[in-house]
């Protein structure tokens, strides 16, 4: 089953001149979004992960999934002034713009093993500002999990050598 035909192309969205790429039609769809939690936990099975990191907001879906699907905890990522309890922060620039993610500080204890996921792998702003939120509370990043990575733009660069998985490749 190809993934890709699930991904619908958004011109001009969130701005003029960025090409969006829609997942609605993939999570409507159930074998195709079961094909895609299948690709995304495949490279896990012989790893520890304690929890799984799902940013805000299109990681909440499969990163939820997947933290089901391998029965550990989840924490979520959010925009600024949206979780409950006391957070640190990490600024980060997308394509089209700047943005502040945030974590609660006790999510993650010192040495927990974790998962990212997130939907896309664009210019990797958002991934190392994660990452840098996870190992700044003492966490020990496993992977790096996308739906889709935009090679294009070589978001791999700015995460540092972290093992990087997608289930679609653009």
């Amino acid at each position: 089953m190809s993934l890709q035909k699930y991904i619908r192309d958004i011109q001009g969205f969130p701005k003029e001149g960025i090409l969006f790429k829609d997942i609605t039609p993939l999570l409507i769809n159930p074998e195709a979004r079961n094909k895609c939690l299948e690709l995304l936990v495949s490279t896990l099975k012989d790893k520890k992960i304690d929890k799984v990191v799902g940013v805000e907001s299109r990681g909440f879906f499969f990163g939820m999934l997947i933290a089901q699907e391998l029965n550990v905890g989840f924490i979520p990522v959010r925009k600024p002034n949206k979780l409950p309890y006391k957070t640190i922060s990490a600024a980060y620039d997308l394509e089209y713009g700047t943005d502040t993610l945030e974590i609660h500080i006790d999510a993650i204890q010192n040495g927990d093993r974790i998962l990212i996921h997130d939907d896309v792998l664009a210019t990797g702003g958002t991934a190392k500002a994660v990452c840098e939120l996870v190992e700044r509370l003492g966490g020990e990043i496993v992977q790096c999990n996308f739906l889709m990575e935009l090679a294009f733009l070589n978001g791999r660069a700015k995460i540092n050598g972290n093992e990087i998985f997608a289930a679609i490749t653009y």
